[in-house]
């Protein structure tokens, strides 16, 4: 049975940086592309971040681009997000995914097949 679990989040004052991870196991995590998106009250769930299987390929979305980091440890089935700069309009519910397939870059919650339950991040101004 696979299991995403994510962790890390929390409140923080504009300005402020949080680090969240995600363990994946059930899976053999080397096998699959792995993505971060985030899902505010009232709007849809947009993607953030990905980054490929060995992690040699990553990208994000605009908003968070120069601020944000995605980063992999495969020996540890361990994603991370880190996050710097945080604005209050980053408050969001955030989830990890994982896709074996190749559009993963595309960052489409509809490729994605295994999520995380997902971690709450709150940014006061």
């Amino acid at each position: 049975q696979v299991q995403v679990v994510e962790s890390g989040g929390g409140l923080v004052q504009a300005g402020g940086s949080l680090r969240l991870s995600c363990i994946v196991s059930g899976l053999t995590f080397d096998d699959y592309a792995m993505g971060w998106f985030r899902q505010a009250p009232g709007k849809e769930r947009e993607g953030v971040s990905y980054i490929s299987p060995n992690g040699g390929i990553s990208g994000y979305a605009a908003f968070v681009k120069g601020r944000f980091t995605i980063s992999r440890d495969n020996a540890k089935n361990t994603l991370y997000l880190e996050m710097n700069s945080l604005k209050p309009e980053d408050t969001a519910s955030y989830y990890c995914a994982a896709d074996r397939g190749t559009n993963y870059y595309m960052l489409s919650a509809r490729t994605y097949t295994y999520w995380g339950q997902g971690t709450q991040v709150t940014v006061s101004s």
